[in-house]
């Protein structure tokens, strides 16, 4: 009797040691690693789709700006160039520098709309943002990175280090996974383009 007393006791300190040997960390550690390369493979999707978007709303914005100053910069050229002079005005002299001036004025009034419509739309602030939007997703990818290699260290030390590579080995047998590189042809000193 006191002979199946002690294997049972041995028996359930065995147990005892391979439950706490990685038996619930190791596939929980890989869940972690699985679900750090998504998060990195989320993040980069994210890059994907909002920095061309980003691109092209500045694009369109800083294009509409850039149509409406130089309407108003060739319209006040011809508001100048068309003088009169008021002793020798003939009717054709006067209806030209009316129409000069008119399209100056129809030039301010669209530079106006602008700037009451969207004052917070400035072109300078759209590349402020842009350029933050940049910064923030390229940190965020960053800071995906780290914890997915820090979530390979993780598993890779539950896998191969004593006592829970003894579990892995009897129950689970994986193996060391690669830890994050560079892709091949990446080149990590060259900043992406942003090309407007």
């Amino acid at each position: 009797m006191l002979s199946k007393l002690l294997r049972l006791f041995i028996f359930i300190q065995i147990l005892g040691f391979v439950a706490g040997c990685g038996v619930q960390s190791i596939p929980m550690s890989k869940n972690e690693v699985e679900a750090g390369l998504a998060e990195v493979t989320n993040q980069y999707k994210r890059r994907a789709d909002l920095i061309p978007n980003l691109v092209k709303t500045v694009k369109a914005y800083a294009g509409h700006e850039k149509e409406t100053l130089e309407a108003v910069v060739n319209a006040r050229a011809k508001a100048t160039q068309t003088t009169i002079d008021p002793s020798k005005a003939s009717p054709e002299q006067l209806l030209k520098f009316q129409q000069a001036q008119g399209s100056l004025s129809q030039a301010l009034g669209r530079l106006m709309v602008v700037a009451e419509k969207y004052p917070d739309l400035k072109a300078d602030q759209n590349f402020r943002e842009l350029q933050a939007q940049l910064e923030g997703t390229e940190n965020r990818i960053t800071i995906a990175r780290q914890r997915y290699i820090e979530t390979i260290k993780n598993f890779n030390n539950l896998v191969t280090v004593f006592p829970t590579n003894i579990s892995n080995s009897l129950f689970f047998k994986y193996e060391k996974m690669p830890q994050w590189d560079v892709n091949e042809g990446e080149d990590v000193e060259k900043t992406p383009e942003v090309d407007f």
